[in-house]
Order: structure tokens, then C-alpha cells, then sequence
């Protein structure tokens, strides 16, 4: 699922070399752009233009902007990353890789655009985010964001006592019911050919969650184009007003090949791998959000791209210093010495 924001004034790519490029203009790059931004560092953030929360009207659960739209937060991070002399550049990245080092041997990588453009940094935080993928039922990604959603945090109180149904897309969806069973009375799971046990059926009748082994076939949608219900295989229509989907997530990791990032597999999806602050196995390259980290909400994500932009920042610092020292060094090789 991808749906593209309203487009924006794109500036100018900045010429020369930066210390750092963000790819990514989603929370998570936005936060680690502002960190950059404020330390006085030269930043371009790369926007693709399509966030994962696109279709959904607003973002919950983050403290003192939550119902607030998500193109709105990133109008706002957009404006706040300008307002500290950061670039947000609109474009594809189909590309990036490392290139030579500098005279004192500081990192350098280039990132190359869909449009031919190219842009050389001293350090990349990849923050592209994720797809998710739904299951392949007839009517379900029209609804997605809205009367299909995978999150209890972030959609919850919006579906609160609907009838919702649980089409389950692994082991994880077990889990899911019961989170949204604390929603709702009237829960119903679709097994959808995934197992479920005699433990897990016996927990869910104890709860008094409907279990329906029938496989769904489509979504249905009353006269307005609202979702009713699902259709199964034997033909019977189960009203349902909410479908809750635990989607496979799978990073937008498309033309960051030539960086060697380390990929993982999780139980959700798959996605780069990291440590600390957003490090990687990569010297110079730092990832942050859903890339990294699938199920994180735009809070968590913001606050790991800050983490990262912060320990950028730190990194350029110490390089910095290096090559003060070794300029110092060539200028007056006695004193250095002293």
C-alpha cells in the first residue's frame, strides 16, 4: 500500500558535499533532520512522497498532537527542518553508495536521484520507512487506513464497539484479537487457513470470541461503499463494520543495495538491521523508524530518528576533530609532537 502526499515547494539539491543525507521524510528522517539541523550541520532530506500513515486521517497516541493529520505533522517538520537551513528535496533515490574519501580521509557517499541528479555526503541516515502488504482479498486495501486497520494504539478508540473481525495472517494474529477484544464485545476471528489451536480456541471462547474457520473470499460493501461485512467461501456474509489485518511489512530497502546495509527477518516483517542510536555494521550509515523498526508509531519513530541524528552529529564532531588535528599536524609537525 503506498499513497502519495499532496505535493510540496521542493528546494534546491544542495551542491558541494553535505554532512549528511537524509533519505526518508517521514518522522523518523524529519526528527533526525531537525537534530542535524539545529547542531548546524548542512542536512538534505530526500522525500519519496509516500508515508506509510498516508491514508489515515489522523495519528494517535502521540502526546500533545494526537488526531492531528499526518500530512499536517509533516508539513509542520518540513517547515521546522527549513527553518534551521535543512533542504527537503522531493525526489526518488535510486542509488547510493560509498565513494572516495576525502583528503583526510573522512567517509564520503553519493546518492544518485530517479531524475539524474546526485548529491555527495559525509555521512546517510536511511529512514524510507515500510509497505505494507495485505492479504490478497478482493475490496480490502480499499478500506485500508480507515475500516481496515492493523494497530489497536493508533485506530482503537476510533473502532471502539463496532463489530470487528480479526483476519488473521499468522500466529500473530492471535495476539491482535485479544487487544482488540478489550475494544469491543462483539469480536469475531477468521482463521483464513492459518492455525489455530485447541489452547488458543478454548482462551478465545473464554472471551467470547467467535472463531470461523470458513475462508474469506471478499469484503462487502453496503450501498454507500461503507465495509459490511466479509464473504465466505461457502457464500455466507458475516457483518462486520471493522476488519483488523496484521499486514507483512517489508522495508523499503529499493536502491540502497550499494551500501551494504545488513538485512534482518522479524516475526512482523523484514526490514535493516541496527544497533544503538540507529547504528549499522556500515561505517557512516545510520537507519531510524520503520525501516529498522516495523510496528514503532510516529512517536517512537521521531524519537529514534532524533537518537540517530544526535549520534551523527557526534560522529561528525569526533571527525572533525580528526582532521583538525591532522591538519595541524602537517602545518607544524613539531608541535604536534610536543
Amino acid at each position: 500500500m503506498a499513497v502519495t502526499t499532496p505535493a510540496y515547494a521542493s528546494d534546491a539539491l544542495a551542491e558541494g558535499t553535505v554532512d549528511a543525507v537524509v533519505i526518508g521524510g517521514g518522522a523518523a528522517g524529519l526528527n533526525g533532520a531537525l537534530i542535524l539541523a539545529r547542531s548546524r550541520r548542512s542536512v538534505v532530506v530526500i522525500d519519496g512522497g509516500s508515508p506509510r500513515n498516508a491514508p489515515a486521517e489522523a495519528v494517535h497516541g502521540l502526546l500533545a498532537l494526537d488526531g492531528t493529520p499526518p500530512s499536517e505533522i509533516l508539513r509542520r517538520g518540513r517547515e521546522q527542518v527549513r527553518q534551521y537551513g535543512g533542504r527537503i528535496v522531493s525526489g526518488e533515490v535510486v542509488s547510493a553508495e560509498s565513494a572516495a574519501p576525502s583528503a583526510d580521509g573522512d567517509l564520503r557517499f553519493t546518492v544518485t536521484l530517479a531524475d539524474g541528479r546526485s548529491i555527495t555526503a559525509r555521512r546517510i541516515l536511511v529512514a524510507t520507512g515500510v509497505r505494507d502488504v495485505l492479504p490478497e482479498v478482493p475490496g480490502l486495501a480499499e478500506h485500508w487506513g480507515h475500516s481496515v486497520v492493523h494497530c489497536p494504539y493508533c485506530h482503537g478508540w476510533e473502532v471502539r464497539d463496532e463489530p470487528i473481525g480479526i483476519l488473521a495472517t499468522g500466529p500473530g494474529s492471535i495476539g491482535h484479537a485479544y487487544l482488540f477484544r478489550q475494544l469491543t464485545e462483539d469480536l469475531t476471528y477468521f482463521t483464513h487457513g492459518t492455525d489455530l489451536d485447541e489452547d488458543n480456541r478454548a482462551r478465545f471462547a473464554a472471551r467470547g470470541i467467535r472463531v470461523i474457520d470458513t475462508p474469506v473470499t471478499e469484503i462487502v460493501d453496503d450501498e454507500d461503499g461503507a465495509l459490511a461485512g466479509v464473504r465466505l467461501a461457502d457464500g455466507q456474509v458475516v457483518a462486520r463494520r471493522v476488519l483488523a489485518v496484521g499486514p507483512r511489512m517489508q522495508g523499503r530497502t529499493q536502491g540502497l543495495e550499494g551500501l551494504g546495509l545488513p538485512v534482518q527477518d522479524l516475526p512482523v516483517g523484514r526490514g535493516f538491521a541496527s544497533g544503538t542510536a540507529g547504528i549499522t555494521e556500515v561505517p557512516g550509515v545510520w537507519v531510524a523508524g520503520n525501516v529498522t523498526d516495523p510496528v514503532a508509531q510516529v512517536g517512537a519513530s521521531a524519537a529514534a530518528g532524533a537518537l540517530a541524528g544526535a549520534d551523527i552529529n557526534r560522529m561528525l564532531a569526533i571527525a572533525d576533530t580528526d582532521a583538525a588535528l591532522q591538519k595541524t599536524a602537517e602545518a607544524s609537525p613539531t608541535a604536534a609532537t610536543r
